[in-house]
């Protein structure tokens, strides 16, 4: 029939699903459950629990989100492949089979990390020769050209974990250490890493409603991880991660997320966290973190000793981070602080709850307390523990 139209039933768009990305956040040792509660916050699924991380899995705004949120977590790497592996020959064609020309071009550098645990290949340094080798020789046959090495800021940073002759390839989606902030930018002697400090501020339960004071605050790492999270801001907001140079990065996305996390940052009443030192040196590195990090005029940092302290309020959290012995002073001069901790909890924090974090459990004895709850926690290779003291 001329000029007639015919209707016709429209199809249903199909929908593609997302992508999903199994995924590893490394942890420091005792802080995992820490981190599994916050991937879980996040909406990641397929929690698992491991020794040293959280194994989980997400899409692409859950892995931006893990990145730009998780506390406790030093690297977020998305798994690209496991084979069995007991030889150099194992290892190159393995790696081969992975789909490289989808991640990376001759125009982009790579770097790769290996780590080995009982395995019949025991030098890290080959093992990671021979997966670049891999990784480049597929480029090459396709694309004419290679890729070089960038081992201090690579487009693309390679993850190579080998236990118990099983090997998994992993792209590292964090880049430089999500410890690093970015805020702190000068650093006093044997500073408290920051992913650390948030799990001792998390194991306490602190929630911003009660006062929080580190009368030892040093350069500032523990008031400073309170007060973000206090103020719902994303430890991340200020640095750039490893995904924003892959290939399929989307900018759009996240974009989006960096704007839903600034809008929904709250505001911390001064006075809520305090910092005190007698090094006023440290004191001046601590408020310059603070303005680093955005939160200048909301700590409150104030110079003295740990036996000057007195708390403003009636109640609240106490957390002291002492000298343990190994890296800073001598024992015998670490006796009379550990007193003075313990005198301080005892006289003058009532209705309190303190909280030290100690690698050396003979000094923790002369607090003169019995501590409530004890959680173990790695401060790099030292076994430390977080001891709770409830003053009534």
């Amino acid at each position: 029939m001329s000029g007639s139209h015919i209707l016709r039933k429209q199809e249903p768009k199909k929908t593609v699903p997302e992508r999903q990305f199994d995924c590893f956040a490394a942890v420091p040792r005792g802080a995992e459950n820490l981190a599994a509660a916050e991937l879980a916050a996040l909406g990641c699924s397929g929690l698992v629990v491991l020794r040293g991380g959280v194994a989980f899995v997400t899409g692409r705004a859950g892995l931006y989100r893990a990145n730009l949120w998780l506390r406790t977590a030093s690297r977020v790497l998305v798994k690209l492949g496991e084979f069995p592996c007991q030889s150099p020959e194992e290892l190159y064609q393995g790696v081969r089979r992975l789909p490289w020309t989808e991640l990376i071009t001759p125009s982009m550098t790579l770097a790769v990390d290996c780590s080995l645990r009982d395995s019949a290949m025991t030098h890290s340094g080959f093992v990671a020769l021979k997966t670049k080798d891999a990784v480049v020789d597929s480029i090459r046959d396709a694309c004419g050209s290679r890729p070089s090495v960038d081992t201090a800021s690579p487009d693309l940073r390679i993850n190579v974990h080998l236990s118990r002759n099983i090997c998994s390839i992993s792209l590292d989606s964090s880049g430089d250490s999500l410890d690093r902030r970015g805020y702190r930018l000068e650093r006093n002697d044997a500073p408290l890493r920051e992913t650390l400090a948030a799990a001792v501020v998390g194991l306490t339960g602190w929630d911003g409603t009660q006062s929080l004071v580190d009368p030892m605050c040093g350069s500032g790492t523990i008031p400073i991880e309170a007060a973000l999270i206090a103020t719902r801001t994303p430890p991340g907001l200020q640095r750039r991660f490893g995904f924003e140079r892959w290939r399929d990065f989307d900018g759009r996305l996240w974009n989006g997320l960096q704007q839903e996390a600034h809008a929904g940052r709250g505001k911390l009443a001064a006075g809520v966290v305090t910092g005190c030192d007698r090094d006023g040196a440290a004191l001046g590195i601590a408020h310059r973190n603070a303005s680093n990090a955005g939160l200048r005029d909301r700590i409150g940092f104030c110079h003295g000793t740990l036996e000057e302290f007195k708390p403003a309020a009636d109640r609240g959290v106490l957390i002291v981070n002492p000298p343990y012995g190994k890296r800073l002073g001598d024992i015998k001069q670490l006796e009379g602080l550990y007193r003075s901790i313990g005198d301080v909890m005892k006289q003058r924090c009532k209705g309190w709850t303190g909280y030290v974090l100690t690698g050396n459990l003979e000094l923790a004895k002369l607090i003169g307390l019995k501590a409530s709850r004890r959680h173990v926690l790695f401060n790099g290779p030292i076994e430390c523990r977080l001891l709770q003291y409830d003053l009534y």
